[in-house]
């Protein structure tokens, strides 16, 4: 399971998943059933901020074999379609068209078709996946973050060349060239160039 940058949209799915309430759904969440299983494994895959696959999720109860079984990923699929609709899971948009479909619960607590109350996840678990979630947040940088971070690392580089440059041109213009100048500011002035050639490239 290789985790992925959270889009905003993910970010505040989260949120609101995380403190949602009891939802009401129409289907039956017994413990030992497929829809009880499934929704258990998109649970623990959730509270790691991360939205499953299909074979993501059948990888998780089932293992590696049964993710080669069309017939078997079939039956899941439309499991999951008839969670969906009876308002246990959401399928996530594809961030590319050749992606699988990604499951996400709509909260962590049910009231099932037979008015059992279910719970995916205790307050404890709950509280530590939106910790999780909030130190994600703090430590993702946006795009333009990144953008405006390279900026600044290439002018401070820039202007470092420059005052190297600057010190060279004048230790050249007085009568004796003295190496304590002139090597520090052209070792400064090379090493600059190409870290800068890096953040360019």
């Amino acid at each position: 399971m290789s985790q992925r940058r959270l889009v905003p949209s993910e970010v505040k799915f989260l949120k609101e998943s995380l403190s949602a309430d009891y939802k009401t759904g129409n289907i039956r969440l017994r413990e030992g059933e497929y829809q009880y299983d499934l929704a258990k494994a998109i649970a623990a895959f959730q509270l790691e901020l991360y939205f499953p696959d299909v074979k993501d999720i059948i990888k998780k109860l089932y293992g590696e074999e049964k993710n080669n079984d069309i017939q078997f990923i079939r039956k899941i699929q439309t499991i999951l379609k008839k969670m969906e609709k009876s308002g246990i899971v959401t399928i996530l948009p594809k961030t590319k068209p050749w992606d699988l479909q990604r499951y996400a619960l709509l909260s962590f607590k049910f009231r099932d078709a037979d008015k059992n109350l279910v719970i995916f996840a205790t307050e404890q678990e709950v509280k530590q996946a939106q910790g999780l979630l909030q130190y994600s947040m703090n430590h993702q940088t946006t795009p333009t973050a990144r953008i405006l971070n390279a900026k600044a690392k290439a002018g401070v580089l820039v202007l470092l060349i420059l005052v190297s440059y600057a010190a060279i041109l004048w230790d050249f213009m007085q009568p004796i060239v003295s190496p304590l100048i002139f090597i520090p500011a052209f070792a400064v002035a090379v090493a600059c160039s190409i870290v800068l050639g890096k953040i360019i490239s």
